[in-house]
């Protein structure tokens, strides 16, 4: 009995392992279930958690460097970069960097095609590297594996747009032959397309950003030349500045005050703050304060009741009654009497005066613009020039700058002049040769916008072959260095000037061609070559560029 049972027993066991062995297969199984079905979930949160990041206001590398953190703690993928292309698409540059040197973000690069991340970046196609140590195109520029004794495993994935790769996400981790790289290269391809959709927002927003301020900038200049004023010339930074200036204050009733020195232009600025303003159908009405006495000022100004004073003959009205719903002009108000002072800042805060010799009130509703080429601060110091006064009319400043501050506008002006002047005289003058403006152009003006107009008014008048040559100028423009010439002094010096001038003159219009020069002047190849020669002039310099 006891030898059959044993038997059974024998008999049995291999049925009996065959069901442990299956139980054992089915726990394993359901341990890899439940292994799997843990990393999805933490893959799921990563994800979940990337998407917050990316979903964020924060700034780009800040993003990327958050995203990264999330897949060294939720993945242990430890050590991580993210690539971009750079804007001229010759260089790949590192964004960010997690776990690496950052003084190396800056200085590691790569190109297309080289290296792990540039060979993704060419092909489009994320790559795996179980080892490193094996694989040749692991440049290691960041030394990885220097501080690190394990093997490292690398993953790198590209970041497209559509077809268009603009960079690469790449992790790695210590070698683990149990690792699954595939599953982690699919998590990091979903976050790489993650990355590609904020990058493409993000360029979208810059780029309408900048059309957007392209745009502001183009009405700005629009708006700039619109009510740019028609009577004054010029396109300087500077210029555009007072064309600004005029633009904000036209449109109110602000009491205005131009600055600047004489000659600059000052009512010229006057005039168009009024005809850009809603009082454009209104009169305009200038008084030249310098040019008149105390006595006479107040009377052009305020107006004065018959029999006043001897002369006052019949009542009249002054300037400012007949600037009624219009502007006044007042020029020069630095050399108004203290006692002028006073009157005039009642009618600026009052709005409201009495006529010489009256005690009848009259209301005013006109607009008072001032200018003056005085330092008014100075006068006030020295009490020339009433401080309250000084305040009341310094609401709205205006300076206009010099003209050799604006040196970009005297070849428009003088442009200009010379077609006026031209049109005026009856002549055919149509260009102004180039040591001509030379001279122009190193000169310091001092008596500003009207003297240069003066220059050419006489430059035109002396003019007798179509061209405003160096020597029409007035001698205090005459200088060798700004003329590009020998001097002036003597007959032959002269004589040589002007030889000089029309060499030049016939070189620029050739381009430099001393054959066609001389054609130009009616006279051989040889006969120009010894007056270059003699001249010193460089007829190489008047070569056009070839493009």
């Amino acid at each position: 009995m006891t030898n059959k049972g044993s038997n059974s027993e024998k008999t049995s066991s291999p049925e009996k392992h065959g069901a442990r062995n299956d139980r054992a297969i089915k726990d394993e199984l359901s341990k890899g279930k439940k292994s799997s079905s843990s990393r999805q979930l933490r893959e799921l949160e990563t994800l979940y958690r990337i998407s917050h990041i990316l979903a964020s206001d924060a700034q780009q590398k800040q993003v990327l460097s958050e995203v990264l953190d999330t897949l060294d703690s939720e993945l242990g993928l430890n050590r991580g970069t993210v690539t971009l292309l750079s804007s001229d698409g010759n260089e790949i540059l590192i964004e960010v960097a997690h776990n690496l040197p950052a003084e190396h973000s800056q200085k590691v690069k790569y190109t297309i095609g080289e290296g792990v991340t540039g060979k993704v970046m060419q092909s489009g196609k994320a790559m795996i590297i179980p080892k490193v140590s094996k694989e040749p195109l692991f440049l290691n520029r960041f030394g990885r594996t220097e501080d690190i004794k394990e093997e490292i495993s690398f993953i790198c994935v590209p970041i497209s747009i559509g077809q268009e790769v603009i960079g690469a996400i790449s992790v790695d981790k210590v070698f683990d032959k149990s690792a699954q790289l595939e599953e982690d290269q699919r998590v990091v391809s979903i976050v790489a397309s993650m990355i590609a959709n904020d990058v493409r927002s993000r360029r979208e927003v810059a780029l309408h950003r900048q059309e957007f301020e392209d745009e502001n900038l183009r009405l700005r200049h629009e708006l700039e030349d619109k009510f740019r004023p028609e009577n004054i010339i010029g396109n300087s930074n500077a210029m555009r500045d007072v064309y600004s200036q005029i633009y904000q204050v036209a449109s109110s009733d602000t009491t205005v005050v131009i600055r600047g020195e004489s000659g600059t232009g000052k009512e010229l600025v006057a005039n168009a703050i009024h005809y850009s303003s809603p009082r454009a159908k209104g009169p305009f009405i200038k008084i030249n304060c310098a040019a008149l006495n105390e006595n006479l000022l107040e009377s052009e100004l305020f107006g004065h009741e018959k029999g006043a004073f001897t002369g006052a003959i019949q009542s009249r009205k002054g300037r400012i009654e007949e600037s009624e719903g219009g502007t006044l002009f007042l020029d020069e108000i630095g050399d108004f009497s203290r006692a002028t002072q006073i009157k005039l800042l009642r009618v600026l805060q009052e709005k409201e005066f009495e006529r010489v010799g009256s005690n009848r009130t009259i209301k005013t509703n006109a607009r008072i613009i001032v200018a003056t080429n005085r330092d008014l601060e100075k006068a006030v110091e020295s009490e020339e020039f009433r401080q309250d006064l000084y305040y009341r009319i310094n609401v709205f400043p205006i300076f206009i700058p010099p003209l050799r501050d604006r040196k970009d506008d005297i070849l428009l002006l003088a442009d200009y002049f010379v077609e006026q002047y031209a049109k005026k005289m009856s002549k055919d003058v149509r260009r102004i040769s180039t040591p001509a403006i030379n001279m122009m152009v190193a000169y310091h003006w001092p008596g500003n916008v009207r003297e240069l107009e003066n220059c050419i008014e006489r430059a035109v008048l002396l003019s007798s072959d179509s061209v405003i040559h160096g020597h029409h100028l007035p001698p205090t423009l005459q200088t060798s260095d700004a003329s590009d010439t020998v001097g002036s002094g003597s007959l032959k010096e002269r004589v040589g000037l002007f030889e000089r001038d029309i060499v030049v003159d016939a070189l620029k219009r050739s381009g430099g061609n001393l054959a066609f020069a001389a054609r130009d002047l009616g006279t051989t190849s040889r006969v120009i070559g010894y007056k270059v020669k003699e001249l010193g002039i460089d007829y190489r310099r008047y070569r056009r560029k070839k493009t």
